[in-house]
């Protein structure tokens, strides 16, 4: 057996924790720069507001309805995200994160327990300890647990959590529930599954398993075969390391001279490096990258970029920041107004098995001891306590109109209870 926690509409929801005048309000969390909706409570999709619509879009909606309106706070969220991995490791043997409001559930060892009525006790122990309300589905494989937790989400009486495991029961609820919305069949695929008439997973369960895996590979075999009860995708508490490691942003105004611009591109760089370090990986290769406003036609256009390539792998920030910024000035034209802005490092080994090089220019060991001593500095006393002299103090620039203060990291921040 399988179980997945999703957690229900989740940065809506970690904004209600500590708003709970909100919880039956209409809400909706937007993304870096205030610009699209990327979170939204029962309500406002009620509404018919979109995910991922400029918000410039439904400004008249937002006033007439009433909607309270956040920026996104991912500080607030990754660390309500970890209150709720820690309260689901007390309750199952371990758990696989699949992402920051999602996470499966290792259940071997536990055949006997009553899994309906785990997944209720769950679903009711997250809600007690972090606010968050938590849909727990339990299935015999990874695809139909998703589809289970996404049954309690519609259906209240099942009270946060769902059993799923009789074949009478699996065929009944595959004959409802959309194909486009099945894990593993991409958004690629659904042009092709409706030209079939496939519209449920029921349908597609029923087609041939040679025809499946001639048109969708075997990822696609792999779900039909979850589909009819068959585990193909394991468990596993490892998070693979990454074979790209990514950091670019949108700026709230359009940057027009070089060294504005290097601030930035050096604060990315110090962000995908940490990331890198804490996979314990090092990279052959860093690319930077920089475009205007596309949706500002009536101004000059450029998308550019630069790889640059490392005689030996590294993970130091002061290399790597060096190369990139010996690199953005060739990209930089006068007169062109920079919207975004990111770094790339790729061609990604572990840090255990590096290929020294004889005449290599940078003292590695060193670069170690240093990285080592500004992760542990930064980690103890806060992000970019320590960090190279190029870098932006102020941190990124963004529109953020509608942040909510950052509740559980930041002293300052924490709620005060008047007695009075």
């Amino acid at each position: 057996m399988f179980a997945l926690a999703d957690c229900n509409n989740f940065f809506v929801s970690c904004e209600r924790v500590f708003r709970p005048d909100l919880e039956r309000s209409p809400v909706l969390v937007l993304s870096n720069n205030d610009g699209c909706v990327i979170s939204r409570s029962n309500e406002v999709k009620a509404l018919g507001v979109k995910m991922g619509v400029p918000v410039y879009q439904i400004r008249d909606a937002i006033e007439r309805n009433h909607i309270t309106v956040f920026s996104s706070n991912f500080t607030l969220y990754g660390d309500m995200s970890d209150r709720v991995h820690l309260t689901l490791l007390q309750m199952v043997p371990d758990i696989e994160i699949y992402s920051i409001d999602e996470a499966f559930l290792d259940l071997r060892g536990m055949e006997n327990t009553d899994m309906d009525l785990l997944a209720k006790k769950i679903s009711k122990t997250c809600r007690r300890n972090t606010g968050i309300p938590v849909s727990v589905g339990v299935a015999p494989t990874k695809t139909l647990a998703k589809i289970a937790s996404k049954l309690c989400k519609t259906y209240p009486k099942l009270q946060g959590g769902c059993y799923m495991n009789r074949p009478e029961d699996i065929e009944k609820v595959l004959k409802k529930f959309p194909v486009n919305d099945v894990w593993g069949i991409g958004r690629k695929h659904n042009a092709f599954l409706s030209m079939l008439n496939i519209k449920s997973a029921a349908d597609f369960a029923a087609l041939n398993p040679e025809f499946v895996e001639k048109q969708f590979s075997i990822t696609g075999l792999r779900t039909w075969r979850e589909l009819h009860g068959e585990p193909c995708i394991g468990f596993t508490n490892e998070v693979p390391a990454k074979q790209q490691i990514c950091s670019s942003r949108s700026f709230s105004k359009e940057i027009y001279e070089l060294e504005p611009l290097c601030k930035q591109v050096s604060l990315f760089v110090s962000m995908v490096c940490e990331k890198l370090r804490k996979q314990g990986g090092v990279c052959n290769q860093a690319m930077v990258f920089v475009l205007t406003n596309r949706h500002r036609q009536n101004l000059p256009q450029q998308f550019e970029e630069k790889m640059v390539t490392f005689q030996v792998a590294t993970d130091s920030t002061l290399e790597i920041n060096a190369a990139i910024m010996k690199a953005l000035p060739r990209l930089f034209r006068k007169g062109y107004g920079y919207k975004k802005a990111g770094v790339i490092l790729s061609e990604i080994s572990s840090g255990k098995a590096v290929q020294s090089a004889l005449f290599d220019a940078v003292d590695h060991g060193k670069h170690g001891r240093a990285m080592k001593a500004m992760d542990y500095i930064n980690a103890k006393e806060g992000k970019n306590k320590v960090a190279v002299a190029s870098q932006d103090p102020e941190g990124i620039r963004m529109n953020r109109n509608h942040l909510s203060p950052q509740y559980t990291t930041k002293w300052s921040d924490i709620l005060v209870v008047n007695s009075g």
